[in-house]
């Protein structure tokens, strides 16, 4: 994890406090009033008390108790007013910080999401919402009332008995200021650690619910339970270390305040013994050191809170500093849809972890509406053509044109919903089926949704389920066999209507009977559309305008199915050869 400054995580809440500013000072006053109010309170304690000790007239008995009784309702009724405005406050911005997250998260690259645990990433983002919480209530809350109130009774003591005021206020400062250093930089290393194992819990367990039917399959229950156990463990063993520093930290701040309460109560007995002083100024300083002892002791624990806060907060700034990858370019235009004609001009591509480029000056035209097979083994390029299509990467070099448009100047969004993608084994949210289908495009109305479904063939399964279209398809559609998801991913295509069509290994899991279902549905898919049809089973392939051959990174054959056979030594040859023989390729 990369370790960030208290100033950077308190520049990051104070934007999103800014975005409210009326609000945050409203909030800021009413503090600093309840602060006074705080501060009010030993010296009209030491007052009552020099009244009925005689030392002041008694007619001002019931001035003092009415003041008190004043006071006291005037800050609860402060206090009221202020969690009212900041509940208001705390709402929005909460609301703002997970949605910013959220928002961010969904646009990062592929390569982002490839190489992080999804499960760790949801969990760094509720967990940050609810830090910031804690981080705001106890900044302002907390520590903002005790530094102003603190502040307060030095000036009042330094008023009074200059050397007292002073020597409270020394030891105040000592007590926050190696407090504060105890905490970011002894406690917080280790907080550090003790969070990236907490995230590493949500990830492991995310990873064994998520693949739980392969679990099953192996009957590998106890092996997960092992590997989730040394990884909780690992973070018990942090989280003690973590709580016993913070714990040792204490103990510094619990000595400071057993010196304060011996300066307060020794100055003061001193000056009364001296006649420097009333049973009431006694009194005040009693009442001072408990309040001080009160915001101190407090101030300690709020020191340790804001500073977890922070190093949970951490991620979020991390988030918003993150390169998105992918970026739309800022005067990047809506993609306008035509024909469907593709072409790749001079593209050089590599992947960021492989030293070797998977294109070199890779050149390639397709027609609108033409029907184009890509083959080739495993690596050789095919994949990364359609992500390349898609935008999921920016090209090292050259560019992609789709229908006069280069697609590294407009709009991700709207370049891919232009662009209809019906994978093999396609995901579904844990939504119903009328809002899967409909995600293509979510203003279609019933009507279309079900015409939609109609003709990828999966009217007839739907109909059948006891709710219909309003039936919840399970977490990645999990209560759906293959074919069945895999006809709601067509339904999705019928409804998308885009010009461009990309078929990804669309039928290589089903068995013979749902393909050729699915197959007369794929076929009027493809009518009228640029069609890139990627297949490893390449009987699949006979029909198509175009067949391309990839070998790394470079289309080594082009021809109809018939033309690629009559090459003896051709790759495409031998690629269907090896596969009648029942060889994977």
């Amino acid at each position: 994890m990369t370790n960030l400054t208290t100033f950077e995580t308190a520049r990051f809440v104070w934007d999103y406090w800014m975005r409210y500013p009326r609000l945050f000072y409203a909030c800021i006053g009413l503090v600093l009033a309840m602060a006074a109010l705080d501060v009010a309170w030993p010296l009209v304690a030491g007052r009552f008390i020099d009244t009925i000790a005689g030392e002041l007239p008694d007619q001002q008995v019931w001035q003092l108790l009415f003041i008190i009784v004043g006071v006291t309702v005037l800050f609860f009724t402060v206090r009221y007013i202020m969690y009212r405005v900041w509940i208001v406050f705390a709402a929005n911005v909460m609301r703002h910080l997970v949605g910013d997250a959220f928002e961010r998260v969904q646009r990062f690259s592929s390569e982002w999401h490839a190489n992080e645990f999804a499960g760790a990433t949801v969990r760094k983002i509720s967990r940050g919402m609810w830090a910031y919480d804690t981080y705001a209530d106890t900044i302002v809350h907390a520590l903002l009332t005790a530094v102003t109130t603190l502040i307060g009774l030095t000036i009042m003591l330094t008023i009074l008995w200059p050397v007292m005021g002073v020597t409270v206020g020394v030891l105040i400062a000592i007590h926050l200021g190696v407090g504060y250093w105890l905490s970011a930089n002894w406690v917080a290393p280790a907080n550090n650690i003790h969070m990236a194992a907490d995230s590493r819990i949500g990830a492991t367990m995310s990873d064994a619910i998520t693949c739980n039917a392969v679990v099953k399959s192996f009957g590998a229950e106890d092996r997960e339970d092992a590997s989730f156990e040394r990884v909780v463990r690992d973070w018990a063993g942090k989280a003690q270390f973590t709580w016993i520093r913070s714990e040792n930290a204490v103990m510094f701040q619990v000595a400071m305040q057993v010196l304060m309460m011996a300066a307060l109560l020794g100055f003061s007995t001193y000056y009364w013994t001296q006649g420097l002083a009333t049973p009431g100024d006694v009194v005040l300083a009693l009442t001072t050191f408990f309040v001080i002892d009160g915001h101190l002791r407090h101030a300690s624990y709020h020191i340790r809170n804001a500073q977890q806060a922070i190093n949970e907060l951490d991620d979020l700034v991390l988030f918003q500093r993150q390169s998105m990858g992918v970026a739309d370019r800022p005067d990047a235009e809506n993609f306008v849809p035509g024909s469907g004609r593709i072409a790749f001009e001079n593209v050089q591509f590599a992947y960021a972890n492989q030293p070797d480029p998977i294109y070199e000056d890779f050149n390639l035209t397709i027609q609108p509406g033409e029907r184009v097979g890509l083959v080739g083994r495993s690596g050789s390029g095919k994949s990364t053509f359609v992500k390349l299509l898609q935008r999921l990467h920016d090209v090292d070099g050259g560019q992609i044109v789709i229908d006069g448009q280069d697609v590294a100047a407009v709009t991700q969004s709207s370049l891919r919903q232009s662009i209809a993608l019906v994978p093999q084994d396609p995901a579904l949210f844990h939504r119903s089926l009328a809002e899967n289908i409909a995600y293509a495009r979510p203003d279609a109305t019933r009507e279309e949704i079900m015409e939609a479904a109609r003709r990828a063939h999966a009217d007839e399964f739907i109909q059948n389920l006891p709710q219909g279209y309003d039936t919840e398809v399970g977490e990645r559609g999990v209560k759906l066999s293959g074919g069945e998801r895999q006809r709601v991913a067509i339904a999705r295509a019928f409804l998308a209507n885009a010009p461009i069509l990309v078929l990804d290994e669309a039928t290589s899991s089903l068995d013979s009977h749902t393909e050729s279902i699915i197959q007369d549905a794929i076929e009027e898919l493809m009518r009228g559309r640029t069609t890139i049809l990627i297949a490893h089973r390449l009987s699949t392939l006979r029909d198509v305008d175009r067949i391309l051959v990839f070998r790394q990174g470079r289309i080594v054959e082009q021809g109809t199915h018939a033309q690629l056979m009559q090459k003896p030594n051709g790759d495409f040859k031998q690629l269907l050869e090896t596969q009648a023989a029942g060889l994977v390729f």
